[in-house]
């Protein structure tokens, strides 16, 4: 039973390098936007960060070597993931939303798509990618039947599609100018043919459409407008995503990258992959938690006679802090290895990394606020680390996903199936005792 948490010769060069931009490229470039007051601002400043990570073969590293990237295992992603938001969360999760966004044409690995990924496998410049899906008025319930859908629309005329609709939340969908991103995977609705049977199915008319920044730039101006943007209560330097709107874009036929009956299970399966990076991103900022709060409770007494951490009420928040932190890490490295990897089908092993969205980001928040008062007054100074952890890890029980509305919707979805088998994903199938 090869049960091994050592980490590999290429999965310790993994975090090396990772370590090694954390510290030398995204935490300088931290203290250098950290003082400008307009996120817009701020968001500008991480560029160069996004840049030294194209260069550096890690946009690149995003795509897998079938489709010409230099991609790794999804584990090898999630130490990458830990060890950037141990420093510096909202750059990360620019150059993480670029992963998001080219993750259907990772599924999908369609030949006739493969032109699209060509400025994100050149290491050069700053080229932005987003799954643009979110909308204003919310998507946890965007396949019930019955109900209106996506406000995305999709029209097929001639040899083109025309999309119109409103999104929001998108990471990078705005571009670093507002005027879109250089690639978007658009999810919308397919209005080709009109509607005939209310209680179809509404996965049926689910598309995914890819529009580039060129695609934009020959609509015209009117054709994609920011309508509001969007400040965020954390991760405020990172890839906004406000509130656009598509206006009558014409995109050739050829960019449809997954036709109606085929679009939404691409796009629930490119999130069941981030949730477990979701997972990671937790384990980064509850890392970072600690590690404050230890360095406080060892070189301060509060005017006592010993250390803080020699009295038994800070030694045990912290030490729940250290045990929450290894238990999440352990979640997702087990999520990242079976999602690749098995036992169980897809569903035992798509329970995982949901367990690790849902499980680590809760934790994360909690982990947080007890090392605020493990450490107490002195941790409400936002000279102090802990206010912008807080404000980092309130984002991920809400964002890709949230907790309530879809991820444990999707849990109960897989516990309710009559076929639902509780440990295939560690025992393999009906490993449940009997």
């Amino acid at each position: 039973m090869p049960v091994d948490f050592h980490l590999s010769p290429k999965e310790a060069g993994v975090r090396d390098a990772a370590v090694s931009f954390a510290h030398n490229v995204l935490k300088p470039m931290r203290a250098e936007y950290i003082s400008l007051q307009s996120p817009q601002e701020q968001f500008q400043v991480t560029r160069k960060a996004y840049a030294a990570a194209s260069a550096g073969g890690m946009i690149k590293g995003q795509i897998p070597p079938a489709l010409g990237g230099t991609g790794g295992s999804l584990i090898e992603t999630a130490i990458l993931v830990e060890e950037f938001y141990s420093v510096e969360p909202a750059a990360s999760l620019t150059i993480f939303g670029t992963a998001l966004g080219l993750m259907p044409l990772n599924l999908t690995q369609k030949p006739e798509h493969r032109e699209f990924l060509a400025p994100f496998l050149s290491s050069e410049g700053t080229p932005l990618a987003s799954l643009v899906f979110s909308e204003p008025g919310g998507v946890a319930n965007y396949l019930e039947k019955g109900a209106p859908g996506l406000n995305t629309t999709a029209r097929r005329e001639g040899d083109e599609w025309v999309i119109n609709g409103e999104k929001k939340w998108a990471t990078n969908s705005v571009g670093w100018d507002n005027r879109g991103a250089d690639l978007a995977c658009v999810v919308c609705r397919d209005v080709t043919e009109p509607a005939e049977n209310p209680d179809a199915d509404p996965k049926d008319r689910i598309m995914l459409i890819i529009v580039t920044r060129a695609d934009l730039e020959r609509n015209g101006d009117e054709s994609f407008q920011v309508v509001r943007e969007v400040t965020l209560l954390g991760h405020t330097a990172s890839g906004p995503g406000h509130h656009i709107k598509y206006t009558n874009v014409r995109v050739p036929a050829k960019n449809m990258l997954c036709p109606p009956g085929e679009a939404a299970a691409v796009v629930s399966g490119a999130f069941d992959l981030t949730a477990v990076l979701v997972g990671a991103m937790s384990v980064g900022i509850m890392r970072a938690a600690f590690d404050a709060a230890l360095a406080f409770a060892k070189g301060d007494d509060r005017r006592g006679k010993v250390p803080l951490l020699e009295r038994q009420a800070v030694a045990d928040l912290l030490s729940s802090i250290k045990m929450q932190t290894e238990a999440c890490r352990a979640l997702t490295w087990k999520a990242a290895h079976a999602m690749e990897n098995g036992p169980g089908d897809y569903d035992a092993r798509r329970e995982l990394a949901l367990a690790a969205k849902v499980y680590c980001s809760d934790a994360a928040v909690k982990v947080v606020t007890e090392a605020i008062n493990a450490v107490g007054v002195t941790a409400y100074d936002v000279e102090q680390p802990f206010a912008e952890l807080l404000k980092n890890a309130i984002g991920l029980p809400i964002f890709d996903g949230g907790n309530v509305g879809i991820r444990r919707r999707h849990m109960q979805e897989l516990m309710l199936s009559p076929n639902y088998d509780p440990w295939a994903a560690t025992y393999g199938p009906s490993g449940a005792m009997k």
